[in-house]
């Protein structure tokens, strides 16, 4: 990959439930701009980029009234689009990683393969389906259609905790930690790091 190259990408989706721009920077320095209708996945969002050490982007307006699934979805899905446009053909990154995250009594593990072949595990047993007024089970739709646009296998596991919101928190910090490393430019890789010549 030539030095000058910006990883980085945009995207704007506009539906008749959810009005989004998101821009998303691989190199960054973990700034954050972030203004969505749901309180709990801005911090998510915020922790993601600062320990990802990535640049980000987000205003989204959504149909919250009904619940907060269409707008927590329609960001996994924007996320996703901008992280594989922002890597391009992928030459000289490292492609995978696997990373622990503590927080206090949780532990959370993130595991990625930049493959271009989306597939999602997930084992998590949150002791509350609340976070404030978020649902636990939009975790799974944000991280699943994460890895269905980024084009990455990502599996997620919640090893323990008591906690629901430090058992969450330990995934977002895992995940842009991991995606960090995964995307990292390895000197010794020539080309793309697969034995077929292509990601």
């Amino acid at each position: 990959m030539a030095d000058n190259v910006i990883r980085a990408a945009d995207v704007a989706r506009k539906t008749n439930e959810t009005d989004i721009t998101l821009a998303f920077g691989l190199d960054g320095t973990g700034i954050t701009k972030i203004e969505t209708d749901v309180p709990f996945l801005n911090h998510m969002l915020d922790l993601f980029t600062k320990h990802g050490q990535f640049d980000l982007t987000v205003e989204a307006r959504g149909d919250v009234d009904i619940d907060d699934h269409h707008t927590v979805e329609d960001i996994g899905i924007c996320l996703g689009q901008t992280i594989r446009e922002a890597l391009g053909d992928k030459r000289g990154i490292k492609r995978y990683a696997s990373v622990f995250v503590p927080m206090d009594e949780a532990l959370a593990q993130v595991v990625i393969d930049l493959s271009n072949r989306p597939h999602f595990e997930y084992r998590a047993q949150y002791p509350s389906q609340q976070v404030g007024s978020f649902s636990t089970e939009l975790v799974h739709e944000f991280l699943w259609k994460l890895a269905l646009e980024a084009r990455m296998t990502l599996h997620v596991i919640v090893h323990y905790g008591h906690n629901t919101h430090h058992m969450i928190e330990a995934v977002f910090k895992a995940l842009g930690r991991a995606l960090d490393e995964a995307t990292g430019i390895d000197p010794r890789v020539q080309g793309v790091p697969s034995t077929k010549g292509v990601l």
